[in-house]
């Protein structure tokens, strides 16, 4: 496999590992839920390397589908390289504006993306998907970047039309196209195609062709409504010559499962099927037998009938009332459907550029069309985090007075917690009692750490010490937030035999302490791993 070379790719390839871990600071007054919480929705304010790093021990692996819509490049973005790898070479570029004129801009966002992208791969579930924007600029390069860095697990490339007519500030052609670029974390992921199953018995119909079955032409399910996707409501002729329109079965306006351009071609191949159900006209695709006795309809890779930019605009505006709240968003409809293909109803989504809060806008819309309850987990950098990517979230869940869509109108239900990205957790500042960690971050911390599993806060009980279980151990952490009482604190003999008898499941106990006063035979009968902090942390193999 080819593999793509940039300024600065030796110094940053390994930058993840690097990153310290930061506190989630919880902020009440900016949540949506009567309890802020890690497992819930989730919206981080705070730099995306840093947060991705702090979410790692709680979603390491857990995340199904990720969607991002990072920096173009375009060079009028005004976007910063703020990473602060140790190089004169990168803390040359910090704080500095990327911009058309800069003759290392490409290196720089290279920079910028791989440690990020590696991140982002150790969230993902090994069934797990990554969908991500971009446009002609650095389209080839994350190809080539996401190659290395998802082993070549290429899933595909979608075009999305994302406007119509315009062009004129283009050069030669009329831009009316972005990409989105697919990968999977391994083998294990799975596209879910939309399927119609049919029975031999269920090809009843016949033409001068052979047998068929009639299948609705008008879209079912979840994304049956015409705003899920506006370019897929119009009309049809019937046989009588009246125009016929999608409906969903409760009488709103829907859309077909097909674009004007495969209807056109159903009637072409005398593929369309028309029966009357009292005064109305129902249209039918013919299935032939021959096609099998199940069939898959696989999405295109041109997304030509989506919601376009301005249909994005519009809903934006919609929901706050204003114009120009947000440039250039993605429309929700297009990433619902990249989470509605790839996800359970109880799957994570993480979109660690959120912008707008598009994202969170297409789960909760998932949701309430078939009752899941998928999670979002949004992290935006900017400042407007609370006013733009909260602000929508919140009024999206308790409904858009006077919006066009009823749904959106009504609510679409849910909470989300909000957090701030607190300070680093430095476990040196144990030794001089400078900038202590909260029990609860120490206990996250460590945990993933020394045993790289999914810490349960739930599970943590602080008065007995109790951190959580992982495969091989209990976790244990004697530990305050006090340099007095760390410097009086060790595993004793006495403490030890609190903790209780070893479990008939062979599992020892794993304790962090700042010393102890037991010998190795002591702890052996006790079945207990002693790990001094702040240093022996790393010590025990994941």
């Amino acid at each position: 496999m080819a593999t793509l070379d940039f300024k600065g790719k030796a110094l940053v390839q390994n930058y993840h590992l690097t990153v310290k871990y930061h506190e989630l600071v919880p902020k009440k007054d900016k949540s949506l839920t009567d309890k802020v919480r890690l497992d819930d929705n989730l919206i981080i304010h705070g730099d995306n390397l840093k947060a991705l790093k702090a979410l790692l021990p709680t979603y390491a692996g857990r995340v199904k589908c990720i969607y991002v819509d990072a920096p173009y490049n375009t060079g009028n973005e005004g976007w910063v390289y703020n990473d602060n790898v140790n190089s004169p070479m990168i803390q040359e570029w910090l704080g500095k504006t990327v911009d058309r004129d800069d003759l290392t801009r490409h290196d720089k966002w290279l920079c910028m993306m791989m440690p990020r992208l590696k991140l982002l791969r150790e969230l993902l579930s090994n069934d797990g998907v990554i969908f991500a924007s971009i446009d002609n600029i650095e389209t080839h390069h994350m190809r080539m970047l996401m190659d290395e860095v998802f082993q070549g697990h290429f899933v595909g490339t979608f075009i999305w039309r994302k406007k119509e007519g315009g062009g004129q500030t283009d050069d030669y052609f009329v831009t009316e196209h972005e990409y989105v670029q697919v990968y999977a974390k391994s083998e294990e992921f799975e596209w879910l195609d939309e399927s119609i199953p049919l029975e031999e018995a269920d090809f009843n119909k016949s033409d001068k062709e052979g047998k068929f079955v009639a299948v609705k032409l008008a879209k079912w399910g979840s994304g049956a409504r015409r705003e899920d996707r506006p370019k897929m409501y119009f009309p049809l002729e019937a046989p009588d010559g009246t125009n016929v329109y999608p409906k969903t079965p409760d009488g709103r306006a829907g859309r077909w499962r097909v674009g004007k351009a495969r209807a056109d071609l159903l009637v072409e191949n005398d593929l369309m099927h028309w029966e009357k159900k009292g005064d109305t006209w129902v249209a039918y695709e013919k299935v032939r037998f021959e096609e099998g006795k199940a069939r898959k309809i696989k999405e295109r890779s041109i997304l030509f009938d989506l919601a376009t930019t301005g249909d994005a605009t519009n809903t934006l505006t919609d929901i706050f009332g204003k114009k120009d709240v947000f440039e250039n968003p993605k429309p929700f409809q297009m990433v619902k459907l990249f989470i509605e293909r790839t996800t359970a109803k109880d799957s994570i989504v993480l979109d660690s550029f959120a912008g707008s809060g598009t994202t969170a806008h297409a789960t909760l819309a998932l949701n309430k069309e078939d009752g899941g309850n998928r999670k979002f987990i949004l992290v935006e950098c900017e400042d407007y985090a609370d006013e733009i990517t909260a602000e929508r979230v919140r009024r999206v869940i308790k409904g858009v007075r006077g919006a066009s869509d009823e749904d959106l109108k009504k609510g679409l239900g849910g909470t989300f917690s909000y957090f701030e990205l607190g300070k680093p957790i430095e476990l040196e500042s144990i030794l001089d009692g400078k900038n202590l960690p909260s029990y609860l971050e120490l206990a996250r911390y460590v945990f993933y750490t020394a045993t790289g599993e999914e810490f349960d806060e739930r599970k943590m009980n602080e008065k007995r010490q109790f951190v959580g279980e992982s495969k091989n151990h209990e976790v244990y952490l004697f530990y305050k937030p006090d340099i007095d009482h760390l410097k009086k604190t060790a595993l004793t003999l006495e403490r030890a035999e609190e903790l209780g008898k070893p479990k008939a499941n062979g599992k020892r106990r794993l304790v962090f302490a700042p010393t102890k006063y037991l010998d190795q035979e002591q702890l052996d009968a006790l079945r207990i791993d002693f790990a001094q902090l702040p240093f022996e942390i790393y010590k025990l193999a994941r």
